[in-house]
């Protein structure tokens, strides 16, 4: 970025700064600080000469000035577009928790005068950082831990390279340990930090739909705030899900006609489609349950005043026959009353749900494919591949049984060159990643699951990432000279896998740096803008009931829920039961790391807290 107000602090003979502002462009504004104020650097002729050569070139010089109180050495209107500290040092021989002190309270200083897209840079010499970028690279503990010191003030560390002392002609780095003698700058780096989002605590959300003439309110499960209503999929999105959803229905379209269906309810009652609930076969996964609310008002007064979530297109068209216990049950008067029956409702769950229900359609079309794109929810175990948000695409087509070993191989195969094609787009390593698709068999032959063996993406242990099934074993009572083949594709693994993205968190972030990298539409692997989040680790041990049982997967959710996605990993470590009561115990692990946010030491402790509070609450355990 363009930096039109520079700060420079911690200066020693003011070098740099003079050397930086003959440097800078006539619209730059330089201001120049140093501790020390301006009768103990007297004696030194070299301070002197700097001192004139920024003068010359109008740049404002402050002395006595300490970096860590900036915002009232400023004034909080002042705002920097950038803020330098070269080498920082306490002085002296302060060891490593002093210097630690110094950055975490410079960095919050920072937070009260840097403009709101503006950049901190600090060089550090080589290791102390304490980040894979240095090499080598020193233990945790014994370096200086800037990314966790920034997180105290909001920053992430969006880039680091190497710094070169060279390109600054003249500049003299001094102040080490209090000396006139200068760091070593061999192998030193230069850390960019910027703003992140703001860490906040979740606010209850409304979400409100409408069944035919009535209208609904429901509290959007803890765990899915931010992910509701977010239009990733809609015509004026640049989201990549949408991206590759309309790039992936192309390659199809040309080859089959296609028809595409607005996608159903986002609520379905508890007793639609027989009771059945598509589960994803990937892992342990379950419902979120949703007892809504019937309004009495209006909808106009409805919107009075309050911040809600609305969706006025709600169980219309096929969708309405997810509420009919009776298939032949049709007579729009009784549908209307079996409509407003359901009290208990559950998120929609993945598509392949409706499959069966788009083919019942009077107007469903034999050699078509139908196409129903949208987002899916489930409650599952926190994993790196495991989403309980996520944007599925089903595929679903009907073909004359005479002809049919043809025609499923033949969409098979175009299915499959489709995936191709997207996933060879990835660079550098496309075609290797494409070459490892594979349709993996179920045990009934006619199934499959889509494969992707991940190169050089997530963990060593990942053999194949499911990234969506075929179903070809599914009969139709209502067309018996049909077979069929339904198709779900999981958008955002798709997604993650052909740019690159390693964490599906951030595919839900409200940075508007992750669409920025999408604008241009080219596909090419993903810079991430927060580099190197630093990890917290806390253990959790409970006693259970053993009468109400333990929910494994609802104990994620939780978790989910009260980390808003913070919680990157649970491990059970132990498990113990008492000789004498025989009371079962569980212990825990719990890792908190962020994609996209600052998440300070101090922060993961509060939400480790109130997470213990929670499981009381929730889960009925008696926490050890």
């Amino acid at each position: 970025m363009v930096a039109r107000r520079l700060l420079l602090v911690g200066e020693g003979n003011f070098s740099f700064a003079a050397a930086l502002s003959e440097a800078q462009g006539p619209d730059t504004s330089l201001v120049a600080t140093c501790p020390q104020e301006l009768t103990a650097l007297a004696g030194d002729p070299g301070v002197q000469e700097n001192l004139r050569r920024l003068r010359e070139r109008g740049a404002e010089v402050r002395f006595g000035l300490d970096c860590t109180q900036l915002g009232a050495a400023f004034g909080a209107g002042c705002q920097f577009d950038r803020i330098c500290f070269n080498f920082p040092h306490r002085g002296r021989k302060a060891g490593v928790a002093k210097n630690r002190e110094l950055l975490a309270k410079f960095f919050r200083s920072c937070a009260d005068v840097l403009a709101e897209r503006g950049e901190v840079h600090v060089a550090l010499c080589r290791g102390q950082g304490g980040t894979p970028a240095d090499c080598p690279r020193r233990e945790w503990h014994n370096s200086w831990q800037i990314v966790a010191m920034a997180a105290g003030g909001g920053f992430i560390l969006s880039n680091v390279h190497p710094f070169n002392a060279d390109a600054v002609p003249g500049y003299k780095c001094t102040g080490y340990r209090s000396q006139n003698k200068s760091f070593h700058v061999e192998g030193a780096l230069n850390h960019v930090f910027t703003r992140s989002l703001p860490f906040e605590e979740t606010q209850p959300v409304i979400c409100r739909v409408r069944l035919d003439d009535h209208w609904l309110s429901f509290s959007v499960p803890e765990a899915l705030v931010g992910k509701i209503n977010r239009g990733f999929l809609e015509t004026n999105s640049s989201h990549p899900v949408r991206t590759i959803n309309e790039k992936l229905i192309a390659e199809l379209g040309k080859t089959f006609s296609l028809q595409r269906l607005k996608c159903p309810s986002l609520l379905l009652p508890e007793k639609g489609c027989d009771g059945h609930i598509a589960r994803s076969a990937d892992s342990p996964s379950t419902p979120f349950w949703i007892i809504p609310q019937e309004e009495k008002m209006s909808h106009s007064e409805l919107l009075t005043g309050e911040a809600t979530y609305d969706m006025e297109e709600f169980l219309l068209s096929f969708s309405r026959l997810h509420l009919q216990k009776d298939p032949d049950w049709i007579g729009e008067q009784e549908t209307q009353k079996r409509v407003q029956s359901p009290t208990k409702f559950y998120l929609r769950p993945p598509l392949l749900l409706y499959a069966q229900t788009v083919i019942q359609e009077p107007d469903f079309l034999p050699g078509s494919l139908h196409i129903l794109s949208g987002p899916v929810f489930r409650k599952c175990l926190i994993s790196p591949f495991m989403l309980p948000a996520f944007h599925e695409t089903l595929f679903i087509y009907g073909f004359n049984k005479k002809t049919s070993d043809c025609c499923l191989q033949l969409f098979l195969e175009h299915l499959k060159c489709s995936l191709h094609s997207l996933l060879s787009q990835r660079l550098p390593d496309g075609p290797e990643l494409s070459s490892s698709l594979t349709f993996k068999p179920q045990k009934n032959k006619k199934d499959y699951m889509i494969c992707v063996k991940p190169h050089s993406f997530g963990p060593d242990e990942i053999v194949g990432l499911v990234i969506g099934s075929v179903v070809t074993s599914a009969p139709s009572q209502l067309y018996k000279d049909l077979d069929f083949v339904f198709v779900s594709v999981n958008l955002d693994l798709l997604v993650m896998l052909i740019w690159g993205i390693s964490d599906w968190r951030i595919l839900w972030t409200f940075d508007q740096r992750f669409l920025d990298h999408f604008v241009s539409g080219k596909i090419e692997p993903f810079k991430t803008f927060s580099l190197y989040p630093p990890s917290y680790v806390h253990d959790v041990s409970f006693w259970i009931d053993e009468e109400r049982g333990f929910d494994e997967v609802e104990f994620h959710t939780v978790a989910r829920a009260v980390s808003q996605e913070m919680i990157t990993s649970i491990q059970l470590r132990n498990r113990f039961q008492h000789p004498q009561t025989g009371r079962v115990s569980l212990c825990y692990r719990l890792t908190y790391q962020t994609c996209d946010r600052a998440l300070s030491h101090q922060q993961a402790i509060m939400i480790q807290n109130r997470f213990r509070n929670e499981i009381q609450r929730c889960l009925c355990v008696t926490v050890r």
